[in-house]
């Protein structure tokens, strides 16, 4: 992904920008949406592309952007979060001032846990202060996409900007979701409001709003002083979005950069997997011939930690219904279709199908087990699960209804606690 520098901006000047950047992740949510895929994990530590983890995609934009110091923010059960940093992400060199480090919540400011997005990075201002940076960028950890943030940094500093937020356009049916914007003709921040019942749409636009990802740029200084007021008030709910940035919108310079593709100036691909349908939706696009999202980019790899397994096999051929293959899927390494049909589904690591069963427009996260002559449509199966011979799961929607997880739109969920469940 090439970057096009704002006016004047040298390649050199950005990384000079970038390498001044602290970047805080805020990874700490619980993704109730997600229902029970985030029993026991944080939304950020789900796992997602049939190798990845939704933070890698974050920590992968910092690390190619040139931003080398990063802090990971943690609250809700974020054990395997935790591990899977440690183990994926300590390859910096600290002697150079670069790093990826986790914080869980300490309760630092008092005897409470974080209480917003403001408050969590206020209870960590310490640390921001011992680093000294320029510019501090505020990221959400559970957002699928790929940027390079150098060219908003520029932005940022070309505009003389006192804060900046990154922005996409969204159906206004499901603006309510995130923070809502009105700009000005330069993109200076007029209005914000915070999942609003009532999206206001762009000018022209009845069905198009503009939101926020979750991106936000402070000066550091300035972020110091707007967190320190802000943890004095009592009546506030110390967020960025419901707080900290309508306040500022008077006072200070405020400007929207918008997500586009550098070259053609189109909507770029970012995708907020906080609901099961959403989830499902975003794994299922990366079996189509081009998807939007290109995992197999070379020039912006999707860094991450991953177990070292053997490769993918298919074994059995005969004429008995015994043939093991798999058809516009993807199939992590170590896992084994024996004599079992895998169409248009993405299996993660360590899956096994067993004889004459079918996985049909399905997502199967690692370590699942699926008997034998097994039919199994539009689910997505969480890791661990064990599949007893003969289930049907996506076939019978009253009886998917009653056993496991059923969207909206007719994925079923099923988990290991549900199949235990049922035995």
């Amino acid at each position: 992904m090439s970057a096009k520098l704002p006016l004047g901006m040298s390649g050199r000047y950005v990384s000079r920008l970038t390498s001044g950047t602290l970047a805080i992740i805020m990874a700490g949510g619980r993704g109730e949406r997600l229902k029970q895929l985030t029993t026991s994990r944080a939304k950020p530590a789900t796992p997602f592309g049939g190798k990845f983890r939704i933070i890698d995609f974050v920590l992968s934009n910092c690390v190619n952007s040139g931003i080398r110091q990063i802090a990971v923010l943690t609250q809700y059960k974020a054990q395997s979060l935790i591990e899977h940093v440690q183990r994926g992400w300590g390859y910096l060199r600290g002697e150079f001032g670069e790093f990826v480090t986790v914080i869980p919540a300490q309760q630092q400011v008092g005897p409470h846990w974080y209480q917003g997005t403001a408050d969590a990075v206020y209870q960590n201002i310490d640390y921001i202060r011992a680093h000294h940076p320029k510019h501090v960028l505020v990221l959400a950890g559970d957002h699928i996409y790929t940027m390079d943030y150098g060219p908003m940094i520029a932005a940022h500093v070309e505009k003389n900007a006192d804060i900046s937020i990154g922005v996409v356009e969204v159906p206004v049916a499901l603006a309510r979701e995130y923070g809502v914007l009105s700009v000005s003709e330069t993109n200076r921040v007029l209005r914000f409001a915070e999942k609003p019942k009532q999206p206001e749409p762009i000018p022209g636009r009845p069905d198009t709003a503009l939101a926020s990802m979750g991106i936000y740029i402070f000066n550091a200084d300035l972020l110091d002083r707007l967190l320190t007021e802000d943890a004095a008030l009592e009546n506030s709910q110390h967020d960025f979005g419901k707080n900290i940035i309508p306040a500022s919108l008077g006072e200070l310079a405020v400007y929207a950069y918008a997500f586009q593709d550098v070259r053609t100036r189109a909507q770029a691909y970012w995708r907020d997997v906080g609901t099961l349908d959403a989830y499902y939706e975003a794994n299922m696009e990366l079996v189509y011939v081009h998807p939007e999202l290109n995992i197999y980019d070379e020039e912006w790899p999707i860094w991450t930690y991953q177990l070292q397994r053997p490769p993918a096999k298919f074994i059995l051929d005969d004429h008995a219904g015994r043939r093991g293959m798999a058809v516009n899927s993807m199939v992590a390494g170590g896992c084994i279709i024996s004599g079992a049909t895998v169409r248009e589904s993405l299996l993660f690591s360590d899956v096994r199908v067993d004889e004459r069963s079918l996985v049909h427009a399905s997502v199967v996260l690692p370590s699942v087990r699926i008997g034998k002559g097994c039919q199994i449509k539009r689910a997505i199966l969480d890791e661990g699960c064990i599949v007893p011979d003969g289930m049907e799961i996506g076939i019978d929607q009253a009886a998917d209804v009653a056993r496991f997880e059923v969207t909206e739109k007719g994925v079923v969920l099923v988990t290991p606690q549900m199949l235990k469940a049922l035995a």
